[in-house]
């Protein structure tokens, strides 16, 4: 499974980064609430609420004071290091600009106002705050800063360096997220040295902007300045945050470590109880998983999730293991699937066309794939929000017909939408290369346009080929790239595997390049969403967002985000966002992979783990420790140094 490479802004309250509703669209779909008319935004309230957190829908989970997270061990040992493997190389320590490649944990030194749990959807609870003030209609929010928080040199956080960062991801930062800040953060102010107000956009739906600009990084305005950083740029000085953890050293291209701070300012706030146990969290980098994987067995790193079917059902019984000194375990998650699959850059002529992707897509034998390269570990993906309960299954219900409905009037849906269960993946046969969808295939691409030439090749009328390639960075994915690819040939289709190294398959894969026809990718979601779904499929981004990779532009999309970002209560987020999978899913822009309920991990036996993994994340650098009598008895063995 692919490694993610980007860094999300806000990505610890679920990265609910905001841009403005186009007020008079949104108004000219007004038609789609019909039922929802409840989801009318609320009149300005006076009743001021002063809370330890905010939710998304209904209560905290966790009260003001509360002693520790529920699934952490207050009690876990400090010390020792973990060490973990990247891939690729990396050449910067800027996790926010699009210039360079960044190093895996350059954005762990900073913290932001607010901070999510792993065990509850859509709550953020103060971390550099320690109240917050909001009306009810949340058309603003003051975040009352810890006094005694500082910088990890020392020098205090205040106010002015939460404007001071915010100002910069809205003047600097990612071209979505310029937008974004730009339209419906009104104005942003201090208060006074340990208040801050961020006042929104009046007529935006603000369910979610308390959490959105809670999320965001906060670094040192006076080191930023001093060392001339600039947002935009790659650089190789690191942001100064008040995190548990600052830069150690780097070898560029080839590791990175990071060092607990011994004077860390929330090292007893009882969010932080249990956790930020390791001295050091060290990544090694490595060309590909093979070699990563010869790496762990070697000892020159200790912590591995395991992200290939073939290495976790074929390899794992090196001697290290078999003698107990490497632990492998497979761990429950009940996380969302990441929506993996293969994405269409619909920029391109040739990919716009729905029968083209409709018969490629039928090309890919997940079944095969999954029995003879997979060892039947994996479940096919169908939903952008598979392993939830927002996955749209079967005919939609009145309330779903509700909301599509204006959009069939409109010509925008086509009107078995009101009827069909969702679109789901196509199923194949025993043997790689399916007849049966091949024949389906072909004469979807006939109809398209595309017939076959006395040379076996899809041409259309001007004699062009039909021509894709399959943009890869992971020589992991060979194996199942090239079973693809040869029933593409079958088909017709001149396709290749294209082979790059990460740094020609970041920039190839950024605004303003897009420089490819198919890549691996995650179809993004979130549990609670909100208008970071224009980031992801919203057309007003589709040519400069680094999360639309595929460039989906879609008038019906766009206005089913609007309807999803308008809910105000957890019920009818459900029923609007299974509509709207609906219809992300008849785009076809994807062709879906596969995922699995569970991870897998292998570690040398010197690390303990809380009894209970919570269900929302593994948390392996922040909820785990290092165990030095465990540790002892593998240096007695000739195990670590």
């Amino acid at each position: 499974m692919r490694m993610e490479k980007r860094v999300m802004v806000g990505a610890n309250v679920g990265a609910k980064a905001m841009q403005r509703t186009d007020v008079g669209r949104f108004a000219a779909a007004g038609a789609l609430i019909l039922g929802f008319a409840a989801l009318a935004f609320p009149a300005r309230s006076e009743t001021v609420i002063t809370s330890h957190g905010i939710s998304t829908f209904g209560d905290l989970q966790l009260p003001a004071d509360f002693a520790h997270l529920s699934y952490v061990n207050p009690d876990a040992l400090k010390g020792g290091e973990l060490s973990e493997w990247a891939q690729g190389t990396f050449d910067s320590l800027n996790p926010f600009s699009v210039k360079g490649v960044a190093a895996v944990g350059s954005s762990s030194m900073l913290e932001s106002v607010l901070t999510g749990t792993l065990d509850e959807i859509g709550a953020s609870y103060c971390l550099l705050c320690s109240t917050m003030e909001f009306p009810e209609d949340r058309s603003w929010v003051i975040f009352n800063l810890r006094p005694e928080v500082t910088f990890s040199d020392g020098t205090p956080l205040t106010a002015e360096d939460v404007l001071f960062s915010f100002e910069t991801f809205r003047t600097k930062g990612l071209t979505d997220f310029r937008t974004i800040f730009n339209q419906q953060v009104a104005a942003a102010e201090v208060l006074d040295p340990h208040r801050i107000k961020f006042t929104f956009v009046a007529g935006e739906p603000t369910r979610d902007l308390p959490e959105t600009v809670g999320g965001l990084p906060v670094f040192s305005k006076a080191h930023y300045l001093a060392n001339s950083l600039n947002m935009e740029e790659s650089s190789t000085t690191a942001y100064l945050g008040s995190g548990p953890y600052v830069f150690d050293k780097m070898d560029i291209g080839r590791s990175i470590s990071y060092v607990r701070n011994p004077d860390y300012w929330g090292e007893g706030l009882p969010i932080n109880i249990g956790q930020n146990n390791f001295d050091i969290l060290r990544y090694e980098y490595f060309a590909d998983g093979n070699a990563a994987f010869e790496g762990f067995k070697a000892g020159v790193y200790h912590f591995r999730v395991e992200s290939s079917s073939k290495t976790w059902a074929e390899q794992y019984n090196f001697p290290a293991l078999e003698a107990g000194h490497v632990k492998k375990d497979q761990l429950p998650s009940g996380a969302k699937a990441s929506g993996q699959g293969f994405m269409f850059n619909l920029r391109r002529e040739n990919w716009q066309d729905p029968k083209v992707r409709q018969a490629i897509g039928l090309m890919f034998n997940f079944e095969w794939s999954n029995e003879t390269l997979f060892y039947g570990l994996y479940t096919r993906i169908n939903s952008v929000w598979e392993n939830s309960w927002l996955a749209a299954e079967g005919p939609p219900s009145p309330e779903e017909v509700a909301i599509l409905q204006p959009l069939v009037d409109q010509g925008l849906l086509p009107a078995a939408m009101l009827t069909d269960s969702p679109v789901m993946a196509p199923v194949s046969g025993e043997r790689q290369l399916d007849r049966k969808n091949l024949k389906a295939a072909s004469a979807l691409l006939d109809e398209a346009g595309w017939p076959v030439g006395d040379d076996g090749k899809r041409r259309n009328a001007k004699g062009d080929l039909l021509t894709l390639s399959v943009l890869n960075d992971n020589p992991q994915f060979d194996r199942v790239i090239t079973p693809f690819v040869e029933n593409l040939i079958a088909l017709g289709v001149d396709a290749k595997l294209e082979n790059v190294d990460t740094a020609q398959y970041e920039l190839r894969t950024r605004d303003p390049e897009y420089d490819f026809d198919l890549i691996v990718y995650p179809a993004r979601s979130g549990y609670f969403s909100g208008s970071e779904l224009k980031q992801y499929y919203g057309s007003e981004t589709a040519d400069v967002s680094a999360f639309n990779v595929s460039g989906l532009k879609s008038p019906a999309v766009d206005q089913l985000i609007e309807v999803v970002m308008a809910t105000t209560t957890k019920d009818d987020l459900t029923i609007a966002t299974k509509a709207l999978d609906r219809v992300l899913r008849a785009e076809g822009f994807w062709i879906p992979q596969w995922y699995k309920a569970e991870s897998w991990v292998a570690y040398f036996d010197i690390y303990g783990h809380p009894d209970t993994i919570p269900p929302y994340g593994l948390g392996h650098a922040g909820l785990w420790w290092y165990d030095a009598e465990k540790a002892e008895v593998l240096k007695a063995a000739g195990v670590l140094n």
